[in-house]
Formats: C-alpha cells, sequence, structure tokens
C-alpha cells in the first residue's frame, strides 16, 4: 500500500508521519520525499482495513499535513518502469556502469549485440564486453568527459558514445557515479544516416508548398501515398514530378523497398523495353538481365514521360498493370513481381489518346490517381521561399555567406514566366550564387533571357530590320510544323495558304526531308 501525504515544510513532520506508523505496528518498505511539491510518499505491506481507517485519520491530524490519499505507485517506481519500458523499446545496445567499470543495467539489443543473456552481463566488467578503449582508465582520469569512439562487441566494430553519469554534490561540485554506453553496429548506423538523407532529400517535407495549389497537391499526395493503386503526375517540364513521386514512395508501406526511376524518352524503343522487363539472355555470350520491374520488387517503378512509350512497350505495360506478371526480352517465361507503377508525362495524355497514339486502356490503367503539378509562373507564392532556398543551398556549397534577395530582384523573379519552372529557377540561383561577388543578389546577376508565352525566348540584342525578324520566325515555325505533315499540300492546309506559296517558301528556306529530321 502507498500513501500521498501532501504536506507543509516543517522540521519533524516526517518523523510524526512515521511514530504513527510504528504505533499501529506497520512494517515501512519505502519513503520518498518531494521538496518542490512539499509532498511524502510512504510504501508499506497492505494491512486490514479497521487498521487503514485508523492510521489516515491519525495522520490527517498532524500539524501541516493538508491532505492523504492512497496512490498506485512511489515517483520512483514510475520512473524505474518509465526506464526499463524506454530500454527494452530501444533498437540500440545501452549499457550502464558504475565508477568502477561494472555493469549494472544493460536492455535487450546489447544482449543480443554482446550476444549473452542478460545473467551473463550483469555484474561483468565492461572492458570484458568492449574491446578497444580503455575503460577504467577513462573513469579513473581527472577531467572525466563524454567519448564516442570505435569499439569491437563480438567481434564486430560498433560505434560507442560513453557519457559520464556525475551525481551533484552541491557546493562540493559532482561525483562521478559511472556511465552509460549506447553501442550501435555499423549496419544500424547506415540505416539511420540512409533514413536521415531521405527524409532531407526525398520527403513531403522538402517540397516547398506555401501557394494553395501546391498545398493541395501536397495533402492529396500525402493520401494517395498510403495507396496501393497506379498514380499519374501531370506537369510541364521541370516542376518537380519526380521529387513528388519520391516523396510519394518513402511516405508509402513501401519506403524499405526499391524506388526505381526510368524516363521512357531517353532510351530507343528496343532499350528502353529490356530496361524494364529485363533480359533472358539464351543467345551466346549474352548475360540475363534484371529489369527495372523485378529490381523494384516490392517498391516502386517511376515511369517518366509515359507518354513517350511505343506501341509496343504500351501493351506489355498494359499487360504487367492487369496481372502484375511479364516476359523478359527473349523469354517465354512469366515473372510475378509486386510492384507500384507512378507514371509521370507532360504531354496531354487524353489528346494523344484521342489520335490513337496513346493506348486508351492503358490511359485509365495508369490514370487511377491523379497529381497535377501547377506550372511555377501559377503558384508565384512558391517563388520567394524556393529562391531563398536555393540561395542558401548553394551558397553554402560553395562556401559563401548567404546573400540577401533584394526586393527589386524578387519582384522580377515572381513576375518572370519560368517557362522551365522550378529546374530553372534553380539554375538561374545556382549561376548567379556562383559567380557572385556582393551580399546582395539583384536582378542584373541573373542573366535570364526575356521570354514571352506567344514569341517564346527573345533576343535582348535583336538586329536586323522587321521583314528579317519575321522570315527568322517564319523559317522557325516552318521547321517546327514540317516533319508532323506528310505533304506540303496538307502543312499549305494546316496553315491557311496555298500549295504554291508554302512550296515557295519551304524551297526559299531550304526545307526539305533531308535537312529536317523526320
Amino acid at each position: 500500500m502507498r500513501l500521498d501525504i501532501h504536506c507543509a515544510d516543517r522540521i519533524g513532520i516526517a518523523q510524526e508521519i512515521l511514530n504513527i506508523l510504528v504505533n499501529y505496528r506497520v512494517d515501512l518498505k519505502g519513503i520518498e520525499v518531494d521538496s518542490i511539491n512539499c509532498r511524502m510518499y510512504v510504501s508499506f505491506p497492505p494491512i486490514e482495513f479497521e487498521q487503514f481507517q485508523k492510521i489516515m485519520p491519525s495522520i490527517r491530524l498532524i500539524d501541516g499535513v493538508q491532505d492523504v490519499r492512497t496512490t498506485a505507485f512511489l515517483p520512483s517506481e514510475r520512473e524505474h518502469n518509465e526506464l526499463n519500458t524506454l530500454l527494452r523499446a530501444l533498437p540500440d545496445g545501452v549499457i550502464s556502469i558504475d565508477a568502477k567499470g561494472w555493469v549494472r543495467l544493460c536492455n535487450d539489443a546489447a544482449c543480443k549485440d554482446l550476444q549473452l543473456t542478460e545473467k551473463e552481463v550483469i555484474g561483468s566488467n565492461i572492458n570484458n564486453l568492449l574491446k578497444g578503449f580503455n575503460f577504467t582508465r577513462w573513469l579513473e582520469g581527472k577531467e572525466v568527459l563524454g567519448q564516442t569512439t570505435r569499439v569491437e562487441v563480438a567481434g564486430e566494430d560498433f560505434i560507442a558514445d560513453i557519457l559520464p553519469i556525475a551525481v551533484p554534490q552541491g557546493n562540493e561540485g559532482d561525483v562521478l557515479a559511472g556511465a552509460v554506453i549506447n553501442i550501435k553496429s555499423q549496419s544500424r548506423l547506415g540505416q539511420q544516416v540512409s533514413a536521415f538523407r531521405r527524409y532531407g532529400q526525398e520527403s513531403f517535407a522538402t517540397i516547398h508548398n506555401f501557394s494553395t495549389a501546391m498545398r493541395r497537391v501536397v495533402r492529396e499526395a500525402r493520401k494517395m501515398a498510403q495507396l496501393e493503386a497506379p498514380i499519374l503526375i501531370t506537369g510541364e517540364t521541370g516542376t518537380g514530378k519526380e521529387l513528388l513521386a519520391r516523396a510519394c514512395h518513402y511516405a508509402s508501406n513501401r519506403s524499405v523497398k526499391p524506388f526505381i526511376a526510368l524516363s521512357c524518352a531517353s532510351l530507343p524503343d528496343d532499350v528502353a523495353e529490356s530496361e524494364l522487363f529485363g533480359y533472358a539472355g539464351y543467345e551466346e555470350n549474352a548475360a540475363p538481365k534484371r529489369g527495372v520491374l523485378e529490381q523494384a520488387d516490392g517498391g516502386t517503378v517511376f515511369l517518366d514521360e509515359v507518354g513517350e512509350m511505343s506501341t509496343q512497350l504500351q501493351t506489355k505495360l498494359l499487360r504487367f498493370l492487369q496481372d502484375g506478371t511479364f516476359r523478359k526480352v527473349g523469354d517465354e517465361n512469366e515473372v510475378k513481381v509486386n510492384v507500384r507503377i507512378i507514371a509521370a508525362t507532360q504531354k496531354d495524355l487524353p489528346a494523344m489518346v484521342q489520335e490513337g497514339t496513346f493506348r486508351e486502356d492503358l490511359y485509365y490503367r495508369i490514370n487511377v490517381l491523379t497529381l497535377e503539378i501547377a506550372p511555377l509562373r501559377d503558384r508565384k507564392a512558391d517563388v520567394g521561399p524556393l529562391a531563398e532556398h536555393f540561395i542558401q543551398k548553394y551558397a553554402q556549397q560553395n562556401g559563401h555567406a548567404i546573400p540577401e534577395l533584394s526586393a527589386e530582384c524578387l519582384s522580377f523573379l515572381q513576375d518572370y514566366p519560368w517557362p522551365g519552372n522550378v529546374r530553372q529557377l534553380e539554375n538561374a540561383i545556382y549561376r548567379a550564387v556562383s559567380l557572385l561577388d556582393d551580399n546582395e543578389l539583384r536582378v542584373e546577376h541573373l542573366q535570364l533571357p526575356a521570354f514571352t508565352h506567344d514569341l517564346g525566348y527573345l533576343e535582348s540584342d535583336f538586329e536586323g530590320s522587321l521583314d528579317q525578324a519575321v522570315k527568322r520566325f517564319e523559317a522557325t515555325l516552318l521547321r517546327k510544323l514540317y516533319p508532323a505533315y506528310p505533304s506540303s499540300r496538307q502543312l499549305a492546309k494546316r496553315l491557311g495558304l496555298s500549295h504554291t506559296a508554302v512550296a515557295n517558301k519551304l524551297r526559299d528556306y531550304g526545307i526539305n526531308r533531308k535537312t529536317v529530321k523526320v
């Protein structure tokens, strides 16, 4: 039984309380005093109810006692169980030693690392358990300070954080009572560093979302990350589609499994197919190859620019999305894996479906969950924080003092249309900060070309007449459109000109099937 006695801070009050217990022949098991909160706790074995009814009023009658009530535990008991619970939950080994180096306490993780039982560890000398550091010399030193050092545990290398336990002695200073040792294996340390980097570089926390549009995207992405259905991320180039895909992966239940990205636009069709599905390797001198889907089993595959996929590759991907199976190139055996697909594109897939260049059934398979990232020009609230982030990042990377962003420059950045979106902003800040010799970043440091949505980039050092500029624009437009039309007649119809007029312009500008890649 335990009593919580709220009393005044008076000399002799504890003795009077204990005398009552002695008078009723109650065996005292423990006593604790909380001088800050003016409380006293006593513990004794269970007693008869009649005896308890006599003790409680007697204690209440003592001068200075304000209240007496039973309690389930003493403060020290709570602290002891809190410590034991914490030690059991910790994934790293913890060992407590006294001032002579004898082990007084250890958790389950430490026993596992030492490959010993708790009974074998407690009472042992720490120098016999952890090799490579002289604990005795450290404990007997004039100034015992915390250490982080390499030690050998059961024949393997560990990192040990050694912290002294000091008991305050008032004006006399502190007395060394021992030390607490936290041991961590190399693999465990690597896991923690990897998780920290992943959180720092690939989590939702790194996505700047000050604008309403971006906050909505991140909010929806957090929810979608917990689901298993495919995600289609749309947005212009440079908006951060892969960054969002990685954040979805590392916020999902698949986070401990691989995240592998494959660009469908950067590889030829046959190479992309073998990269995605793998290669059987039955031909002479050809080694078998595991594809991206097989490597990412249990994790996530990010298909960037999925709109660039060939029709054949679209068909094979559709088959995989239906039942999770595929065949390697040159193989008849089926492989089954558990992979989540996150696709991204800057193209208008519904329009491609209408044109017949993208399979409609595949579109509906990958478009179960959709995230659309707005271009940077439509979320000006994100421009300032992003610019400040990149300024700090690249100033620190180059060992420079972090420059201030002038108000005029910030206004310019927010008004600039950013056709390359966040990637273009980052590159512009990187170049400006790297070459900066000032403590303030101004507009003239950015070196951004003029740009309009109607005409694209404009030459700041424009030369020539209006007629020459019109002809340059006309030639550029014809070179872009010519490969998309099989005949000059169809091109003329598209431009609303006669066939003769278009043919003459093509001849004047030297545009033909040989000069333009079709």
